[in-house]
């Protein structure tokens, strides 16, 4: 895997994924030493008390180390921490529940709200851009809520400033089932087959772009299905394809944890964290978490570049260099990766759904098949007005 005399590393596959090591690595136990700002540690994961934190986040020096700890954790240790009371005033928290039951009933009552990740469709209700929504429909409210320094710090501590903010609420009711385990947004969202594509240093970097956070929007004792994790199971480097595999599954199912939450605590965790949420099976709970993926400054392109225009201006051209046998299939894919978007996100996931796959179609998956399909010109802007209909905010 590994060549050290000239530092390179290769692609992961099936066989790069070692059960054993994997057990190895996820039967570490986190010492309290490690986490010196931490109130305590259960089940290996370290829980911060923010009411007696609060001050370290006005002071430089502490705010700075306490970050710093917070980064071990999430980078090289246990992959989660929680955080007890990151919102003090959780009347701000029932503001904002309010706001999403109203947008969850409007939402069932039109049929929005179809697909999920790692999930059945309508196994729970999802409010997909829950942010946005809540900020267009109560902005006091949404600027209450967002106005944590708890919050801010987390995000900081992992991606430093300059982060995005997206957020889906899930509410999982009485009798809703577990997800699957799995990782998450980049390379989560791929099958094994296209994640096995990209270079093992690009799976090593992917969960340096994004941190997955969880408000709790109500007390959630385990009985109502808070996250299953798989403590430093980070740290596995084939972990986005060995979560497809059964049996690093099954080892998941063996030795998972689950703490109970209560509302106004956060959780947040390392992308390549295995886990999972966990079933409720509760009789009269309906467990409501704000699903916070935060991104990196640096996940975007120097450039702002028309890929609409310049795939359509091209399209013609790619056509009939097929037919003239001027391109072969892999230098037709290499145009279309140079010309069109080949990824599916962001997007509005209320209009383009990820029904049948963790992603929707992208931008040049329509391309490639109006080339090898023959379509016209009219057929292809016509695929992509409804694209970008899909996709738009």
């Amino acid at each position: 895997m590994v060549n050290q005399e000239l530092g390179f590393v290769g692609y992961f596959d099936r066989d790069s994924c070692d059960l054993d090591e994997f057990k190895v690595l996820t039967s570490q136990n986190l010492l309290a030493a490690a986490v010196p700002f931490a109130a305590a540690i259960e089940k290996n994961v370290p829980i911060y008390d923010m009411q007696a934190l609060r001050p370290a986040l006005e002071d430089s020096d502490q705010r700075r180390a306490l970050l710093a700890e917070w980064g071990r954790v999430l980078d090289k240790s246990a992959g989660v921490i929680v955080l007890k009371g990151a919102y003090a005033d959780t009347s701000v928290i029932d503001r904002a529940s309010d706001v999403f039951r109203q947008i969850i009933k409007e939402e069932r009552q039109s049929g929005a709200g179809e697909g999920d990740h790692f999930a059945a469709s309508g196994a729970n209700d999802r409010i997909w851009n829950a942010l946005q929504k809540q900020c267009l429909r109560d902005p006091e409210g949404f600027a209450l809520y967002f106005g944590n320094t708890t919050i801010a710090a987390a995000c900081e501590a992992w991606l430093g400033p300059n982060y995005q903010i997206t957020a889906q609420i899930n509410q999982v009711r009485p009798g809703g089932k577990a997800q699957q385990a799995h990782r998450d947004y980049h390379l989560g969202f791929q099958s094994a087959e296209n994640a096995a594509r990209y270079p093992a240093h690009a799976h090593l970097v992917t969960a340096s772009l994004t941190l997955q956070g969880a408000v709790a929007h109500c007390d959630m004792p385990v009985e109502s299905g808070p996250t299953k994790l798989l403590p430093f199971s980070q740290l596995y480097p084939p972990g986005y394809l060995a979560f497809h595999d059964a049996a690093h599954r099954a080892h998941f199912e063996d030795s998972y944890i689950q703490l109970p939450l209560q509302k106004g605590d956060a959780v947040f965790f390392n992308p390549a964290l295995f886990h999972a949420a966990g079933e409720n099976s509760s009789t009269d709970i309906h467990r409501m978490a704000n699903l916070l993926q935060i991104s990196s400054a640096f996940g975007r392109a120097m450039e702002a570049v028309d890929r609409h225009a310049m795939s359509k201006a091209v399209f013609p051209s790619l056509v009939a260099l097929k037919q003239r046998g001027a391109l072969t299939t892999p230098e037709l894919d290499a145009a279309i990766a140079a010309t069109a978007e080949g990824y599916a996100f962001p997007t509005n996931l209320d209009t383009d759904p990820p029904i049948g796959g963790n992603a929707p179609e992208s931008q040049a998956d329509i391309l490639r098949r109006a080339v090898a399909e023959g379509w016209n010109g009219a057929q292809l802007a016509e695929a992509f007005l409804a694209l970008h209909t899909r996709q738009a905010a």
